[in-house]
């Protein structure tokens, strides 16, 4: 879109992520007058080469992977033939065609979008850099850094998105690897160990803390362990990778587990580290925004900066670098510069639900029973297994758990997680449990339909009273 240079906004947001955009729509509903600056395609790496991508090739891996069952009711299905192409192809559809959707809301909501790099020149102007943009400014009452995050590197891992991948260079992919090593078993290194291995690419999974998924509940990690193993994954914890190198196949990699030493060989390496603050070239020193060491902008109360009129969300800041979070905190910023401030100051990290999209998925929120136990908090445990309810045995889906954690004396929920079918989904009504301080007595009285996945949450809570039906 075009934009009058020079205009005043009452607000103008660097980026156009899921922090970006939703608080750009907010700002918007709230009367405020908006400018989004983004150099790259609105819907930022999530929508464009992360979470959106990235589920569509979940999906069609499950559908493949599904083709085997049917040789039970004696169908042949012949898959020489299958392109991988193809499924790269819905993939980029399905983020090309949200990030059509996000600049029609935009448009919808007449917010001015610039395609350019943003500087904070000083407070309240942002100078634009970019082709035909020399010397020019916008000005803005506020400004809202949401500019994301970008894949780690590390020193013999360099991505080089040729032999060693991110995950943007992963989704770029049309052909497959014959073997894939994967550096960091967290919530990216999982998904696409499950992708790579349900179309038939042979996946080392290596990771550096005691379990797989080490910002998860150990219990629920040990169920999807167990699952991958079994389909033919190998997996590496407490490893460290040290070095590389070139091999006539692709390449070879040298871990270290304790004293022990191997040397895993593939044909590419997907480095899932972790993720960078994209915090350097965007004006911070100018103008005197304190970040920590890493490079992370210090907030406080609505988002708020050290530098009064400007705030930061997202992966900038040092909460969780997941999109949900960055869209609600930008609503926090947004409605706080308006002058509808909600009586959330911050997200509450004890409601911030995690999601895993593997199959079986993984979801949790709140309190680990691990953490619990090394910081000496008292609780009580409640699981209930998938092959108890129904539904999971007509729909052959028995494989998970849920795991409910409660306070011994009011019943209050501490924390939930839940490794299985659609967990994902099941996550939130105990969520909205927590969120409208239900106790657990309130989700095991409530009647759930029959037969359900969910049933498995009604058991659980029962069970923290000792009184589940059906195990």
């Amino acid at each position: 879109m075009s934009v009058a240079m020079n205009n005043k906004y009452d607000l103008a947001i660097l980026g156009a992520g899921p922090g970006g955009y939703v608080a750009a729509i907010r700002a918007a509903q709230l009367g405020l007058s908006v400018c989004v600056v983004e150099k790259d395609t609105p819907g930022g790496v999530c929508l464009n080469w992360g979470c959106i991508p990235s589920k569509s090739l979940i999906h069609h891996a499950t559908e493949f992977s599904a083709l085997k069952s049917m040789e039970r009711f004696g169908v042949r299905i012949d898959r020489s033939g299958f392109q991988y192409s193809e499924v790269h192809a819905r993939s980029r559809i399905a983020a090309k065609t949200l990030a059509n959707g996000v600049s029609s809301l935009l448009r919808k909501n007449k917010i001015d979008v610039v395609k350019a790099t943003g500087s904070i020149a000083n407070v309240g102007k942002i100078e634009l850099k970019g082709p035909g943009l020399s010397n020019q400014f916008i000005s803005a009452k506020k400004i809202l850094i949401a500019t994301g995050s970008r894949p780690m590197s590390i020193p013999e891992f360099n991505l080089d998105e040729k032999q060693v991948l991110s995950s943007s260079g992963i989704l770029s992919l049309t052909a497959l690897p014959k073997a894939l090593v994967i550096l960091g078993a967290g919530a990216i290194g999982c998904e696409f160990a499950y992708v790579m291995n349900a179309f038939g690419v042979k996946v080392t999974l290596v990771e550096m803390g005691d379990h797989i998924l080490p910002s998860e509940d150990h219990e629920v990690a040990q169920v999807l362990d167990t699952s991958f193993r079994k389909a033919g994954i190998d997996i590496f914890t407490k490893a460290r990778a040290t070095s590389r190198r070139r091999t006539r196949e692709g390449v070879a990699v040298s871990i270290s587990i304790g004293d022990k030493k191997e040397e895993l060989k593939a044909e590419k390496i997907l480095a899932a580290f972790g993720r960078s603050p994209n915090t350097e070239g965007i004006g911070l020193e100018s103008v005197g925004v304190k970040t920590d060491t890493r490079g992370y902008i210090a907030t406080g109360d609505y988002y708020q900066t050290s530098v009064p009129g400007i705030f930061a969300i997202g992966d900038v800041t040092t909460t969780p670098a997941l999109a949900h979070v960055a869209s609600r905190e930008g609503e926090i910023a947004v409605e706080y510069i308006a002058g509808h401030a909600s009586l959330d100051k911050q997200i509450d990290s004890a409601l911030i639900p995690s999601a895993v999209y593997c199959e079986p998925q993984i979801a949790g929120f709140g309190l680990r029973e691990d953490r619990a136990m090394k910081d000496g908090i008292a609780f009580n445990k409640s699981t209930f297994p998938y092959r108890g309810a129904g539904k999971s045995v007509a729909i052959e889906k028995t494989e998970g758990l849920v795991k409910v954690l409660t306070d011994p004396v009011t019943g209050e929920l501490l924390g939930a997680h839940i490794v299985g079918h659609c967990a994902t989904e099941l996550i939130h009504e105990l969520l909205l449990a927590k969120s409208s301080e239900l106790l657990a007595e309130d989700v095991a009285k409530m009647i759930h339909a029959h037969p359900t996945l969910s049933e498995s949450i009604m058991e659980a809570a029962r069970g923290v009273y000792g009184r589940p039906i059906h195990i």
